[in-house]
């Protein structure tokens, strides 16, 4: 770490020397300049950059401020490219280690899942409720241990992040779910991933410490890790068409032949595939740090304006038909499912954007579409509220109703502080900072509709 940060100081001269040579802008002063850049850097370094890679990158995050810092990029960028193969401080010692424990992460997720069959659960036998409520936990604990290892953790790291993993299993296993559970076991099964992934994110970020005789929440890989999440999703889905597609082929082939292997891959290579494509993702996304053009962000420029054009139609017809929304249980799923699409876009263009940058076209769309969202989720409240009147409480419409009341708080604050920051009364720091400070909220609800609901509702 010392040898990096000793080449981080040479390369941090070169920038200033470079940019002494010409006529910096007026806005910001050099040494605010260089701290953000030392700030960016010093970040990344923790993250598990190389020196050479955290500089570029950081350089790359001020250059939209600065015009001298951004003519040093493009001039050194190369650097990049041609940077020797070496081992990253903080992570696995070469590359060939790093993807050995990747794939033996895979293989035991996938032998993971075929555990319930030793206690008479089959997949094969259709929806099966202990595998709705372990799907999870079949994978994102090994998620975090590839995450604990490839950061070189402390030992109560390991030790912290094992008990809420270890609680989840514990809860849904104990539970008394019967077949009559309908609504609670499978609005268990579908929360608990959701509370679950703000362990991976601490093993992710290191985020969790206990400073000055109290514990503390945040730092700045947060972003970074808003930003694995969505490479991650994007990068299974593309992993999961490509998996149904050799599926298929594979069917088609044997069949020509008049061999049957329909069983055998429904009962062990989908499954078995589902389960080692995460962390294989993990390690795909992970090992691309670094790269800026990152795929979620570039989605989120081109679905912005198609989904804030959704539901400006949606709003405007609802307007002229006099129609209400149908608080139906498919309904309200879909509609969260929009909302959290909208939430999706609105934080992969936080994380690809400088704090520097003044605003822009870009950002007007997306305080639109953020504004749009919120009248969107006020409405949804207003139907839900109304079906609990009619027909009382439900755990289902309960958990529709604490999920959009969650949005419409975030989405409500995200629209005034972007509205503030378009009209340069506000920092877009602010707008970050309560991004991250409100992704808790969201683990902490999954986590009491998976261990409150259940016995609240009679396991019904």
């Amino acid at each position: 770490m010392a040898e990096d940060n000793g080449n981080l100081e040479d390369l941090i001269a070169q920038w200033r020397n470079y940019r002494s040579h010409r006529q910096p802008p007026p806005h910001p002063e050099p040494a605010t300049l260089e701290s953000r850049l030392r700030d960016e850097a010093a970040s990344l370094l923790q993250a598990g950059l190389t020196a050479d890679e955290a500089f570029m990158v950081a350089v790359s995050r001020i250059a939209n401020s600065d015009a001298a810092s951004r003519d040093f990029g493009r001039e050194h960028w190369e650097r990049l490219r041609t940077l020797p193969a070496k081992p990253i401080p903080g992570t696995a010692p070469n590359q060939r280690t790093d993807i050995a424990v990747a794939f033996l992460l895979a293989v035991t997720a996938a032998l993971a899942i075929k555990l319930p069959e030793l206690f008479g659960h089959s997949l094969s036998d259709g929806p099966d409720r202990v595998y709705l409520l372990n799907l999870s936990l079949f994978a994102l604990p090994l998620l975090a241990a590839y995450f604990l290892w490839k950061r070189r953790r402390a030992p109560m790291y390991w030790i912290g992040l094992a008990l809420p993993f270890l609680a989840a299993a514990v809860i849904v296993n104990v539970y008394p779910f019967s077949d009559s559970s309908v609504a609670t076991a499978p609005l268990a099964g579908l929360h608990l991933p959701i509370a679950l992934w703000l362990p991976v994110g601490i093993a992710y970020t290191g985020s969790i410490a206990y400073t000055g005789g109290r514990w503390t929440f945040g730092n700045g890989q947060w972003m970074d890790f808003i930003r694995f999440t969505g490479e991650f999703a994007i990068y299974y889905i593309l992993i999961a068409l490509g998996g149904g597609g050799l599926t298929g082929l594979a069917l088609a082939l044997f069949d020509a032949i008049g061999v049957d292997v329909s069983g055998f891959l429904l009962e062990w290579v989908l499954p078995c595939g589902a389960m080692g494509a995460i962390p294989v993702c993990a390690w795909l996304v992970d090992g691309r740090r670094g790269v800026i053009e990152n795929i979620a962000p570039t989605l989120a420029r081109v679905f912005t304006p198609l989904v804030a054009a959704l539901l400006l139609a949606f709003l405007a017809t609802m307007l002229v038909t006099g129609q209400g929304i149908d608080a139906e249980r498919q309904v309200l799923i879909a509609f969260d499912l929009l909302l959290a699409l909208v939430l999706g876009l609105l934080l992969y263009s936080l994380s690809a954007r400088s704090s520097q940058t003044p605003p822009s076209a870009f950002d007007w769309l997306t305080a639109a579409l953020v504004v749009c969202a919120l009248a969107a989720d006020a409405v949804a409240l207003a139907a839900i509220a109304a079906r609990i009147t009619e027909f009382g409480f439900s755990a289902n419409k309960l958990a529709a109703l604490g999920e959009n009341l969650i949005l419409l708080v975030n989405l409500a604050w995200s629209a005034w502080l972007y509205v503030s920051f378009l009209r340069r009364r506000g920092n877009f720091k602010a707008l970050e900072r309560w991004q991250i400070a409100y992704l808790p909220v969201y683990a902490v609800w999954a986590g009491v509709v998976v261990v409150v609901f259940p016995p609240v509702f009679g396991y019904a």
